[in-house]
């Protein structure tokens, strides 16, 4: 693996975006991930959980890049089952 990415939470969320993913409820999310001090952990928090919340994560239709968002996954260093369960919930979502 590379080494780490040093990015914001902010920067990051801005990066799902533009490989086209679609963020529900981003106030929110932007919110609670200003508030932790480990956001990489509580994003996973919320990508699994956070449709009580109101908070959901899905591709933009056709215009998402998948491999984009591995790439950027892995890029921060989010822990490997992490990353599948929130590509497989993508793909789901996708189809």
């Amino acid at each position: 693996m590379g080494s780490f990415c040093n990015e914001s939470y902010a920067e990051f969320l801005d990066s799902l975006k533009a490989a086209g993913i679609v963020i529900r409820n981003e106030a929110e999310v932007r919110e609670r991930l200003a508030e932790s001090q480990r956001w990489r952990s509580a994003f996973m928090t919320l990508a699994a959980n956070g449709r009580t919340l109101g908070i959901e994560f899905s591709p933009a239709g056709n215009g998402s890049d998948p491999s984009a968002v591995q790439r950027l996954l892995a890029a921060h260093a989010f822990p490997a089952e992490k990353e599948a369960a929130l590509l497989a919930q993508l793909t789901t979502a996708r189809n």
